[in-house]
């Protein structure tokens, strides 16, 4: 499970980053993809811990990139920029950082500060890019079917499907509005397209409005809310036992990071399924429709297939107990 963390330069991206990792930049770090792995909150975890006292504790993970800020002003940052497509194009989700701050020692982006006019500048560029990619390949797909070849039909079904694509595509609707068929997404996986992938949207704001946390969900995108990445960042430097005082101060339940963590958890479409014993507490990763089989198989591929029976048990009713 990969989520790439994309923005506009000074949009506060890497410090969210560095907030949600707790990883301090380096030097050389700039202009260059960071990879941090998390762990995915479950407090559920420390309750079967403290019933089992098991010997090992393994919380599910996400991984994290930080991918440079995209500088779409001109030629040369168009082409730095396209130079992290390959990374984002692998990434399973986008998180994208919307600066929403006012800040005068920080230059903002086209000397604006316009969240609605960022994430839209971003979308368009995905948006071509995903054109760029299926009119580069239908134009090689409509060449070769002139010969007869083994894959023919296939490549003919595809070039049908990337036809439909190139439409909604240039009618400006993101793929993953339209893209929906488990066949048609098989077809198309390789390419990894932007439009397609689900996306968070965060935005970004002061210090004051730290506490704000809840955002109006942009369309195409999975969820939204707001965070203050420079606070979020002095509260990860902090030792556990400082941080409810200081979240107190600032009007916060808990810090941000642990909110998008999960965010990002179920927009990948995922649940974590539970097992407990003395050897191990543990929390696995699954998608939200497993069956039982392939929950025991996530566990080891010899349950799944000497699989019989699965005892169950709701956690509340474990917790009750």
């Amino acid at each position: 499970m990969n989520a790439a963390i994309i923005g506009l330069p000074l949009s506060g991206k890497t410090t969210v980053f560095q907030a949600v990792t707790g990883l301090e930049p380096q030097a050389g770090d700039l202009g260059h993809e960071r990879v941090g792995v998390v762990a995915v909150p479950d407090a559920r975890l420390d309750v079967l811990a403290k019933m089992y006292k098991p010997k090992k504790y393994t919380e599910a993970t996400i991984e994290l990139t930080d991918v440079p800020g995209l500088t779409l002003l001109d030629a040369h940052g168009q082409a730095e920029a396209r130079k992290h497509m390959p990374t984002i194009r692998q990434a399973d989700l986008l998180v994208a950082i919307i600066r929403d701050f006012k800040n005068e020692t920080v230059p903002a982006y086209r000397d604006r500060v316009d969240p609605t006019a960022d994430l839209a500048e971003l979308r368009e560029e995905f948006l071509f890019g995903d054109l760029d990619a299926v009119t580069t390949r239908v134009e090689k797909l409509e060449k070769s079917l002139g010969k007869p070849t083994k894959t023919h039909e296939q490549e003919k079904r595809e070039l049908t499907l990337l036809k439909k694509c190139r439409e909604w595509l240039e009618n400006e609707t993101p793929l993953s509005a339209v893209l929906t068929g488990i066949e048609d997404r098989k077809m198309l996986a390789s390419f990894g397209f932007l439009t397609e992938k689900p996306l968070i949207v965060v935005y970004n704001v002061s210090d004051d409005r730290a506490a704000d946390g809840s955002a109006e969900t942009p369309e195409h995108a999975v969820a939204a809310f707001s965070m203050s990445a420079a606070t979020e960042a002095e509260i990860a430097q902090l030792d556990p036992a400082d941080r409810p005082a200081f979240l107190e101060d600032f009007g916060l339940e808990e810090p941000a990071r642990e909110r998008l963590i999960r965010a990002c958890f179920d927009a990948l479409g995922y649940c974590a399924f539970l097992t407990a014993g003395e050897d191990e507490v543990r929390a696995w990763a699954i998608p939200k429709e497993a069956s039982a089989v392939e929950a025991a198989g996530k566990i080891h591929t010899d349950l799944a297939r000497g699989f019989i029976r699965a005892e169950v048990v709701a956690f509340d009713d474990l917790v009750e107990a």
